[in-house]
């Protein structure tokens, strides 16, 4: 956790893919899943500036589920993008405010490389645990985002 009680930006992005689950096996058994990578990049000034979410069926075999992007270039807009069949209406509203407000979270350092998390089968209760942060992340970045700024 953060200094502000709020999950690091690791812990969100693993946690909402964990509560996102069952979009991202695309109706497959949850056994044929092997692993869920997400990779990341950070921007010049130190902040994550792309993030990808890949699914392994098989050994050896990823398919791109996602990507998010803050930046626009000639090959992407900004904002998330499924691809390969995978979607998902709650992962992309999680991205989205977490992508936004990343200051919210302690980002992981720039080691002057992609980063890369791995998140293998989760049980049941690793699934709740990860749908309750994520409800409670939100619902702390939609009050904050709510609250005006007093100067």
């Amino acid at each position: 956790m953060s200094a502000n009680g709020n999950p690091t930006l690791e812990k969100i992005l693993e946690s909402a893919v964990i509560a996102s689950w069952a979009n991202l096996v695309r109706g497959a058994e949850a056994g044929l899943i092997g692993l869920i990578h997400i990779e990341y990049g950070f921007a010049p000034g130190g902040t994550l500036d792309y993030l990808k979410v890949w699914s392994s069926m098989t050994r050896g075999h990823w398919l791109l589920a996602c990507a998010y992007w803050m930046s626009p270039s000639i090959f992407h807009g900004p904002g998330i993008r499924f691809a390969n069949g995978y979607a998902s209406q709650d992962l992309a509203q999680v991205l989205e405010l977490v992508m936004q407000h990343q200051d919210a979270f302690v980002l992981p350092p720039n080691l002057g490389r992609q980063g890369l998390l791995q998140i293998s089968i989760p049980t049941e209760e690793k699934i709740a645990a990860a749908t309750a942060l994520v409800r409670e992340s939100v619902y702390r970045l939609e009050s904050l985002v709510a609250e005006p700024v007093l100067v």
